[in-house]
């Protein structure tokens, strides 16, 4: 039984797949889902009206034109995936399909793990124009002050950070955020242990600089495949083309014969060496907090900048949850912590959720089905540990299959009633952490954190004699809903 209202059971028909990120928009304008907003400035302008718009979801996109002190026709897109239907138009789904639908179709896409390797050409719109040496100049660009409190201009927020490892040559994409310091340097963070900071030390440990794509408009599909954990030998672009069944288009940038999409907006070529640094940050980050101060980070020393006419930079503004940066992860986290359980050999689930208001990692709801003591014990802690669920997660509720994993409010009711801290409290520590979690300890690596398991299941012994909810019982409410569903339309 949920408390929800009943709903129809939907057919989705299969979505013409848009492919790059102009096709993507348009098929947003068609859905109504998006504002054209014209001399908003980089200048905190563009940001709080994205700041502003997060708050709900829902709210459109912002395509943003005519930006102050830019040439004209130089864009920024804002408010990017805060709404069920552009995530699951960016998965290549019908805009219609409801989210937990969308978590079972990425389930689909990681077991399948179909791959189509990327294909080269030569030529692409990303090659319409590109500036070389003393040509680059990066502040020609858009790059808004996101927040009032960062550290400077950031060019990549919903960025792809192009890197090959020098070892075997596996490409990886990955979502880093990108900061401009003058016409020609950038800083780069990335979060120790992730791929992109092991390819790069590589490098380093051979005494020679990284060399470095930043794709900063594409596909929002590669910025959601750049944030998850996905296999350390498999390349994001093959994925992208399984889910598109063809092979992703690139160009070999200028430099370093780096693949980027064809179709690329805006991309900045270049090298992170090994022996420089420059102070980074802040930056008001997913989690909800400038947990990462001002310090010192490596580079990117900038040799091109390819783009097309008119290009267009994709933000994806983190900030307090729920945020364009974890409102879209929410489905991808949820897909993979249940196919992980699963794996695992956890039988019984009935949903996952990681809630886009706990950062989509650090409050995760798993709904089973008891089918033994302990089931809900069990179910907690692999969902807690596993490889998707192991990282900055806080707390992972348990509950029943009458409880809807994605309605907070019955989470909370759930917890209220079901769960006794005296029985049904786990807690764990020194756990995979990130500088970024405010809580992480200790303060010189900030790379763990503790967390709880909350067991909000109707106790095993108590299964048979728990008093019943005062609702409508799930049939009773079909019928009552196919007869009267017009009253709540």
């Amino acid at each position: 039984m949920s408390l929800t209202q009943p709903q129809k059971p939907k057919q989705y028909p299969q979505q013409k797949v848009a492919e790059d990120l102009r096709e993507w928009i348009d098929q947003v304008e068609t859905l109504g889902e998006l504002r054209h907003v014209d001399k908003a400035s980089c200048n905190l302008e563009i940001g709080t009206i994205v700041d502003i718009a997060i708050e709900k979801v829902g709210r459109p996109a912002f395509l943003f034109n005519h930006i102050p002190s830019f040439a004209a026709g130089r864009r920024v897109l804002g408010n990017v995936l805060t709404s069920p239907k552009r995530v699951a138009l960016a998965s290549g789904m019908d805009p219609e399909t409801e989210q937990l639908d969308i978590v079972q179709k990425w389930r689909k896409i990681f077991a399948r793990m179909k791959q189509e390797p990327i294909h080269e050409i030569s030529d692409g719109p990303i090659l319409q124009n590109i500036q070389s040496g003393k040509q680059v100049d990066l502040n020609g660009f858009p790059a808004p002050y996101w927040h009032e409190k960062d550290g400077g201009q950031f060019i990549g927020t919903g960025c792809l950070v192009v890197m090959r490892d020098p070892d075997s040559g596996w490409i990886n994409t990955g979502t880093y955020r990108i900061q401009v310091h003058d016409e020609r340097t950038t800083g780069i963070l990335i979060t120790r242990g992730r791929h992109g900071d092991v390819i790069m030390r590589k490098y380093w440990e051979k005494g020679e600089s990284c060399p470095v794509a930043v794709v900063a408009g594409g596909h929002p599909l590669f910025v959601m495949l750049g944030g998850v954990p996905i296999g350390d030998t498999i390349s994001e672009y093959d994925v992208v083309g399984g889910i598109w069944g063809h092979p992703v288009d690139v160009v070999k940038t200028p430099a370093h014969s780096l693949p980027v999409p064809a179709s690329a907006e805006l991309v900045l070529e270049g090298t992170i060496p090994y022996d420089m640094k420059h102070p980074e940050g802040p930056f008001g980050e997913w989690t909800g907090y400038y947990a990462a101060p001002l310090k010192d980070e490596p580079i990117i020393k900038v040799e091109n900048i390819l783009y097309r006419d008119n290009p267009i930079n994709l933000g994806i503004m983190p900030g307090m949850p729920p945020n364009d940066n974890t409102y879209f992860l929410n489905y991808l986290q949820s897909a993979l912590v249940w196919s992980q359980m699963e794996a695992a050999g956890v039988s019984g689930i009935q949903s996952v959720w990681a809630h886009e208001a706990g950062g989509s990692r650090m409050w995760q709801t798993i709904s089973i089905n008891q089918l033994h003591p302990g089931h809900s014990k069990q179910a907690g802690l692999l969902a807690a540990t596993c490889r998707a669920g192991g990282y900055v997660n806080r707390v992972t509720v348990v509950v029943d299959e009458d409880i809807d994993s994605t309605n907070i409010d019955e989470v909370i009711w759930a917890i209220s009633t079901r769960f006794d801290p005296r029985e049904d409290l786990e807690t764990l520590h020194k756990c995979h952490s990130s500088p970024l979690d405010p809580m992480s300890y200790p303060d010189d690596t900030k790379c763990y954190n503790s967390r709880i398991i909350i067991d909000a299941c109707i106790p095993w012994e108590k299964r048979n004699q728990f008093p019943a909810p005062a609702r409508a019982s799930k049939n009773l409410r079909k019928k009552t809903w196919e007869k009267w569903h017009h009253l709540f339309e």
